[in-house]
């Protein structure tokens, strides 16, 4: 499909970041009461069970969809990024929602530094420029001298940077695989490692919660659908920006059901952020030959 309606793919993109925000309130409730690698486990089992589904109406089914040249990196980046999902959700139960999403929201500007390298892609000093407003906001949300050196305020930036990687590396991997084969290798990947180790921290869990698992896993896979057929009508460069939307409605849910505070050390980073992460992404489309 031509990517010729940037309209429908900005509502597709919005409608993605508001599904996500709910993911994240389900996993931060379910986080507080149960151990992340078992939420996350059954969360993959079904993203895996989606992944093959969406594989066998492709053309050529699973085996073709599943064929890579480059294996080893397509189950790595699966692995990363299951890693990556532990880990922001454990930011939920120690920070919250909206300090973790205000220094996770730094990814962008993360990719465009380590795009260097890892692709070997030059950055030109105005994006290097953006990157270090970006920093000073990280800053600002951490308050040097008082909470920077928490482990705990470490914990969404550490996502962050596992993210910039996952990102690079699907770029690196769509230098000869499909977008296609990517998710489904993220999947498959992420399905693998936490099975091999979210039985050994597996807990009873309640009725309710069950539900709420129940809708996580049909969050997530909608969450995905949304975006694939975002990219399918749209380019990434004219809907990407709106993704920032996230940071907007999850500290709606933040405030609204868990009570979270908003610090005006909080807004103000996270404005920087992402203000630096926009120009970013201009400065990226800017560059790219049309």
């Amino acid at each position: 499909m031509t990517a010729t309606n940037p309209r429908l793919g900005i509502f597709l993109m919005v409608g993605a970041t508001l599904v996500f925000a709910f993911q994240d309130g389900i996993s931060r409730h379910l986080a507080a009461e149960y151990n992340v690698m078992m939420i996350v486990m059954i969360r993959y089992w079904f993203f895996a069970g989606f992944v093959v589904a969406l594989a066998r109406i492709k053309h050529g089914g699973v085996r073709e969809t599943a064929r890579t040249s480059q294996p080893v990196l397509q189950i790595f980046r699966g692995f990363l990024l299951a890693a990556e999902i532990v880990v922001t959700v454990q930011a939920f139960v120690y920070l919250g929602l909206i300090e973790t999403h205000a220094v996770f929201a730094s990814y962008p500007l993360l990719i465009a530094a380590l795009s260097g390298p890892v692709l070997g892609e030059i950055v030109g000093w105005r994006r290097w420029a953006a990157i270090g407003i970006g920093f000073v906001g990280m800053l600002v949300i951490l308050q040097p001298g008082v909470r920077v050196f928490s482990p705990a305020a470490l914990i969404p930036l550490t996502a962050a940077v596992m993210f910039a990687l996952y990102g690079l590396l699907t770029r690196f991997a769509a230098r000869k695989d499909t977008a296609t084969t990517s998710l489904f290798w993220t999947g498959i990947g992420g399905c693998i490692v936490m099975s091999v180790i979210g039985p050994f921290f597996w807990e009873p869990m309640s009725g309710p919660d069950w539900w709420w698992m129940a809708l996580l896993c049909i969050t997530g896979v909608l969450g995905h659908y949304l975006l694939i057929k975002c990219y399918e009508v749209a380019e990434a460069g004219s809907v990407q920006p709106f993704a920032y939307l996230q940071l907007v409605f999850v500290s709606v849910i933040g405030l609204t059901v868990f009570h979270e505070d908003l610090h005006k050390s909080t807004a103000l980073g996270a404005g920087l952020i992402v203000c630096a992460g926009l120009y970013t992404l201009w400065r990226e489309r800017m560059r790219k030959p049309r």
